[in-house]
């Protein structure tokens, strides 16, 4: 028997399950925030937001209104009818899945799940991780059955951070549920707070539906850095031609290249599915050769940091170097899997003196593969900051930096984002990479 205190308890309270949590919430909604993080949790018990594009005050109405309360204590999910899991799902050292976050979510809260109880995973992850990892977790942990004593389900979360015309609510959700009685449970769950819901057949058909969509933008991403770096040798910039190709009213999508990938999706989801294919005897040569060519971009950029440099007769290494943009994309104080950290790494090794501007990210915190750059402060923006540079390289192009002032101050830049080109700096001073 669940003594209600709460509708539903939203496991994770980052990126996704955050803004999750407060669509919930203004739908009515009462939800219990589950984090390991404390301090994470008493921010939000006051009402204060830790990410930029999430408006404290969003956070302040639901805890008031007593839609929306945090905790660290797991065993409050016995309080609640319905868990849903958003914790990371990253690579390990071998570019290989971990799900250790999902399968300790699912130990944490198996003793605790009622019957009759709904869990839901949203983390991105490999067909067949809900269906038979978590809920042998769930099983065990619970001594209930998945499909006769509790429901389970599979959505993928589909969020675009920094974009101020993407809306949770308005976000159409794909559902997967073990049984056809789970799913009905789970749409139940999600019609209160999202317009539109996609029934699928399975979980598994739900967990391909995300790495099929991130599959798709990560081939995309590579087709067009290949082509950047094929033109840049014909003579031609790879952005005027990508301006002229969509204008065509059909059959093209346009994708933009960068130093390299970003963000905790694209680099990653794409691996989830070769990992898994292998297991059925099959091979991804067409994702894998993306992901080489996007994991080569750094390499490029900083070849052309170096041609940079070596045009004004300065050597890389003794070189100052400032990356401008250190979250993964535009205006948002996300770094997760980065490239500019990696375009750190490298210019560092070849001996030169770096630093980073980003007003978003103002501080370095702690890092799983950059833990070196933990506590690094972004540098002020000021005219003689600025010119104590060799050169500057724009890894993000955030609206908020203000680019005719760069092209004023900076001795010389490389632009990997396009950013300049909305201003006219001296000639010669641009590299575009």
């Amino acid at each position: 028997m669940i003594t209600k205190t709460a509708d539903a308890a939203i496991v994770g309270l980052g990126y996704v399950g955050l803004p999750l949590s407060l669509q919930f919430a203004r739908s009515g909604v009462t939800v219990l925030g589950l984090d390991i993080d404390a301090v994470k949790v008493e921010s939000l018990s006051r009402g204060a937001s830790y990410i930029k594009h999430i408006a404290s005050e969003a956070i302040e109405e639901a805890v008031k209104k007593g839609r929306f309360s945090a905790s660290t204590d797991f065993s409050r999910v016995r309080e609640v009818e319905a868990v849903i899991i958003c914790v990371p799902t990253p690579l390990n050292k071998n570019r290989e899945p971990d799900v250790s976050f999902i399968i300790a979510t699912g130990r944490a809260i198996a003793p605790h799940l009622q019957k009759g109880s709904l869990v839901v995973l949203e983390s991105t992850t490999y067909p067949g991780t809900t269906d038979e990892d978590l809920r042998e977790v769930l099983e065990t942990g619970s001594g209930m059955r998945a499909g006769t004593d509790f429901h389970l389900a599979f959505s993928p979360e589909r969020e675009d951070p920094g974009n101020p015309d993407s809306k949770v609510a308005a976000i159409p959700k794909v559902l997967g549920g073990y049984t056809p009685a789970c799913l009905e449970r789970a749409k139940s769950l999600y019609s209160k707070a999202i317009k539109t819901l996609v029934p699928v057949s399975s979980c598994r058909v739900a967990e391909a539906t995300k790495l099929l969509e991130n599959t798709f933008r990560s081939v995309n991403i590579a087709l067009v850095n290949e082509l950047k770096v094929v033109y840049a040798a014909m003579g031609i910039d790879v952005w005027e031609v990508i301006r002229a190709a969509k204008t065509k009213p059909f059959g093209f999508m346009p994708f933009y290249p960068g130093p390299g990938l970003g963000g905790h999706c694209i680099p990653i989801d794409p691996f989830y599915l070769t990992w898994k294919a292998r297991e059925y005897g099959q091979h991804t040569r067409f994702i894998e050769l993306a992901g080489e060519v996007n994991t080569a971009m750094p390499e490029y950029v900083v070849h052309r940091v170096v041609e940079a440099l070596n045009a004004g007769r300065k050597a890389l290494n003794g070189s100052r170097i400032l990356v401008v943009g250190l979250a993964y994309k535009p205006n948002v104080d996300d770094a997760r899997e980065s490239p500019s950290y990696v375009l750190m790494d490298m210019v560092k090794q070849r001996g030169a003196e770096v630093a980073y501007y980003d007003p978003y990210v103002p501080v370095i915190g702690p890092t799983r593969e950059h833990a070196r750059w933990a506590g690094t402060k972004s540098v002020d923006w000021d005219q003689r900051m600025i010119e104590s540079f060799d050169l500057v390289l724009i890894a993000t192009d955030h609206a908020c930096v203000n680019y005719q002032e760069l092209a004023q101050w900076a001795r010389c830049i490389v632009d990997t984002r396009n950013a300049m080109a909305q201003v006219r700096p001296s000639p010669g001073k641009v590299w575009k990479a």
